[in-house]
């Protein structure tokens, strides 16, 4: 290859991250924006507490129940189409969130808005990983970390604005145009990557199996600590879910073209970063139930004060990914992967010492060393789980660090909640400064334990049985 041919295929290599990186950012921004308008949708909308929330938690259940299926289904029928085709129902969900007349359809329509979200999360980083070589793929993964964190931290802004001079509908409307851009740049810099002639069949029995078990476990997940950890309906979800998981497994060991193909587990990078990412995000996301009842309810700050004070982690995160993902093409993921989850348990540990100081800086500060943790840990990581991963099996790969993501997410927010309200009910009737200031300090503990296997999960991703793919 000439010298001139070799530069204008990666100068088109590079492309690739515009659609990526803008798909990427609209899906954080989406999922942010939301939480900071519930209050208007409660009572524009005239529903109850419990009734918003379904308007986030659909979202989250149909993203989670589908990322591994729409994931192989990118292998099968080309990343590009599943990747386009995710953003088009992208767009048409939330263009019809913005035209729902009422809690109800807008949480029908949350949930078509999260169908195409499946298809971006689980389709944008075997793109990338098909699209760049090993040596550069932890760069090119923490960048795509890095638009995520770019859409965290403008969500809250951009959708109080917005919300407070056109109107909560703005919000979901802003995506047309976004969507419509991003679309045109994936048709123009990603190329077809369908497979000439697929010779193995959609598994749609094991989808069927996955998805139901899953949204049993993440419902009983997500509504344990509010309706009680042993009350029937939760018990009743969670044995189903065993159930349902247990014969899933064993469908798939049966199948000659399985959803989830098990032998990949055989990799010991891949089933330790697995682990790794879900204690990581259980950690990140326990952080970030707590915080803001210390905040608001703790110190008495109002929302924009709070959201103030919690931005040191997210712009930690930003700064720090692209440079753990250049590093980890240098010296590998391992070190780097188990050193950002050390950081993370001291973060922990910090922020649940400091977090009765009487002034906001130290807390900040500990946001920033958590931030620094995940920072460190979450390109290389991610690096190590796609590059375990043979090239026909990228989107299920893919699907595979999403779902870990996204039940990390849940369980985080279930555990922290249940050792949450578990200490205000020990603490008496009303809460108080001190009894909530115990609770979120026993929260971080049990998180810093959680981060604590990470380390041990995260130093055990050595290579086992199946070579990584070389990208």
């Amino acid at each position: 290859m000439s010298k001139a041919s070799e530069d204008t295929s990666n100068s088109w290599r590079w492309s690739v991250l515009l659609p990526i990186g803008v798909g990427t950012f609209m899906s954080a921004l989406d999922g942010s924006v939301v939480n900071t308008v519930l209050p208007l949708l409660r009572r524009d909308l005239a529903t109850s507490v419990a009734g918003v929330e379904w308007v986030v938690t659909v979202y989250l259940l149909v993203v989670s129940a589908l990322l591994l299926g729409v994931g192989r289904a990118g292998d099968l029928y080309g990343h590009k189409r599943m990747y386009v085709g995710g953003f088009v129902v992208f767009v048409v969900g939330s263009a019809l969130c913005g035209l729902a007349p009422g809690a109800g359809s807008l949480v029908a329509m949350r949930g078509v808005q999260a169908v195409g979200a499946s298809m971006l999360y689980a389709n944008a980083p075997a793109i990338l990983t098909k699209n760049f070589p090993s040596t550069l793929r932890g760069r090119v993964l923490g960048a795509q970390v890095t638009f995520t964190y770019l859409g965290l931290m403008t969500g809250p802004l951009l959708g109080g604005w917005l919300a407070s001079a056109f109107g909560w509908r703005t919000i979901f409307y802003i995506n047309v145009p976004l969507g419509i851009v991003a679309i045109t740049l994936a048709l123009i810099y990603i190329e077809d990557d369908r497979p000439d002639k697929s010779v193995e069949g959609f598994d749609f029995a094991g989808a069927s199996l996955f998805t139901a078990g899953l949204v049993s476990l993440l419902v009983a997940l997500n509504q344990g600590h509010a309706r009680g950890w042993f009350s029937a309906p939760i018990l009743l979800l969670l044995a189903t879910a065993i159930a349902l998981l247990a014969l899933f497994l064993r469908v798939e060991r049966r199948r000659t073209n399985p959803m989830l193909d098990l032998e990949l587990f055989r990799s010991r990078i891949l089933t330790a970063s697995t682990a790794s990412a879900l204690l990581n995000y259980v950690c990140l996301y326990s952080v970030l139930f707590v915080i803001p009842f210390l905040l608001i309810q703790g110190r008495g700050l109002d929302t924009r004060q709070a959201g103030l004070v919690m931005t040191a982690q997210p712009i930690v995160v930003a700064l720090v990914t692209p440079f753990s993902g250049t590093l980890s093409d240098r010296i590998g993921s391992r070190v780097l992967a188990a050193l950002g989850m050390v950081v993370l348990v001291v973060g922990l540990v910090l922020l649940a010492a400091l977090s009765g100081s009487a002034t906001l800086t130290p807390i900040a500060l500990a946001l920033g060393v958590v931030g620094l943790g995940f920072g460190l840990f979450v390109s290389p990581n991610n690096s190590a789980l796609m590059g375990a991963a043979p090239r026909h099996r990228q989107g299920i790969a893919a699907g595979i660090l999403a779902t870990a993501r996204n039940v990390g997410m849940v369980l985080g927010v279930g555990v922290a909640g249940a050792v949450f309200t578990t200490v205000l009910a020990n603490s008496g009737a009303v809460a108080t400064p001190a009894s909530i200031l115990r609770g979120v300090q026993a929260s971080l503990l049990v998180a810093a334990a959680f981060a604590a296997c990470g380390v041990v999960t995260a130093l055990s991703a050595t290579q086992g049985s199946r070579q990584s793919a070389s990208g």
